[in-house]
């Protein structure tokens, strides 16, 4: 095979890949990136822990992308998890499964997984360019030439691979780079929302609740026609704007609009319970603080900082002895306990998202190969194409297999 000449757009999870990946297969690489240093999206992941991917199968990825699924059967299949932590492993990298199956390296440092990546393209000599920002994929009669950078220098490239990112976190350069490029070599780009991005509330509430987390509550979505759009089980936190933490994100993703009127937040505060048991459990309690204030006998049932706020929502007087609450009174209890309500009125923003919502149309790439139907040597990877997943470290495996695809693919003829 004759070995080619390749450039990859863009120094994140999928860039890292694709060029180690093409370089080891023996062709000459050069990867281009605008920031003074790689992967620093990848930085700032998982609080600085980077949740690198998960340890489901692969039903477990297929079911936590709502984004195009199904395009990322053959990219999975070439380059799984279990391959992303050989890789790792590979690079002097240990990685280990904490709960939902998420995997982080067993140091907790996000930079020694952006070491390791840096330690393969090293090893397979990747030429790297930092502070290099590539304005445009120059293509002729439908074929990848080379790249121009923002210097207007033009250089020559048998292919190209893009992975410039989204558009969350613009800080870390992710700016739409890529969306401009698809769209110049005559590509689709579907509509772009933030996505696994905090909710903001109407409730005022919210804000007296700032910085509490609630672990194994579950969460129901509904649009304004009442629909569930969206159900999930697991842990949560306030913020003085509204709600946020893992369900919170991903149910972010079932709230793609322009407006985001209409949605209303449930959350059961006792899920394992049904609503005849947490009865029997809140005559339980009613008994045992029957000559009590109300406001002095939930400290069983919920955490002291929720209290004065379900009181307040209940309409009970908080000095009212508990011997003397209705049936009525204690239904209505029963139904905030089991659907504590929340208007949602917004997300905040693409600064704030772990992930864009979509991209490049998958249409118009060979899931195969991620190579553009529409213009011979241009291939796309990583969060650039409309394909995205829950919070579980299912986006970054995205971005790595992808990557790796791509990278194994670029060039197969020259």
């Amino acid at each position: 095979m004759i070995m080619a000449k390749i450039a990859v757009i863009g120094g994140g999870a999928a860039g890292m890949l694709a060029a180690g990946r093409a370089a080891q297969r023996g062709h000459e690489v050069h990867l281009f990136e605008k920031n003074n240093r790689l992967g620093k999206k990848i930085l700032i992941t998982g609080k600085g822990r980077c949740n690198v991917t998960n340890d489901g199968d692969l039903d477990a990825f297929l079911d936590n992308i709502p984004g195009n699924p199904y395009f990322m059967y053959s990219a999975f299949y070439r380059f799984d998890n279990q391959a992303l932590r050989q890789l790792l492993l590979d690079m002097g990298l240990e990685t280990k499964v904490e709960r939902g199956n998420r995997v982080f390296p067993v140091t907790d440092r996000s930079l020694d997984v952006v070491q390791a990546l840096e330690k393969y393209m090293r090893q397979n000599k990747v030429a790297l360019h930092l502070e290099s920002q590539v304005e445009h994929v120059v293509m002729k009669e439908g074929k990848v030439t080379g790249i121009r950078l923002k210097n207007q220098k033009e250089l020559p490239f048998d292919a190209v691979i893009v992975t410039t990112g989204g558009l969350s976190y613009p800080n870390t350069g992710s700016t739409g780079d890529g969306y401009r490029m698809a769209k110049a070599a005559g590509h689709t780009v579907t509509k772009l929302y933030p996505s696994l991005v905090p909710l903001k509330t109407a409730e005022s509430w919210c804000q007296e609740l700032m910085g509490l987390s609630l672990r194994n509550i579950a969460i129901r979505i509904c649009n304004e026609k009442g629909k569930t759009v969206y159900e999930d089980f697991g842990e949560m936190l306030f913020t003085h704007f509204g709600v946020s933490g893992p369900v919170i994100l991903s149910a972010s993703r079932h709230i793609l609009t322009d407006t985001e009127k209409g949605f209303h937040l449930y959350i059961d505060l006792k899920p394992a319970l049904d609503e005849k048991q947490l009865d029997h459990r809140l005559l339980r309690d009613f008994e045992k603080y029957s000559n009590k204030d109300f406001r002095n006998a939930l400290g069983d049932l919920l955490p002291q900082k929720l209290i004065p706020v379900i009181i307040s929502l209940s309409g009970i007087d908080p000095e009212k002895k508990v011997n003397g609450i209705t049936k009525e009174e204690r239904k209505q209890l029963l139904h905030l306990l089991k659907a504590l309500p929340l208007t949602i009125i917004g997300v905040t923003g693409y600064n704030e998202a772990v992930v864009t919502s979509g991209g490049i149309c998958v249409d118009e790439i060979d899931p195969s190969t991620m190579e553009s139907k529409l213009v011979k040597n241009l291939y796309f990877a990583g969060e650039v194409l409309d394909v995205d997943a829950y919070t579980g470290g299912f986006n970054l495996q995205i971005a790595f297999s992808t990557g790796y695809t791509a990278g194994d693919s670029v060039c197969e003829e020259v």
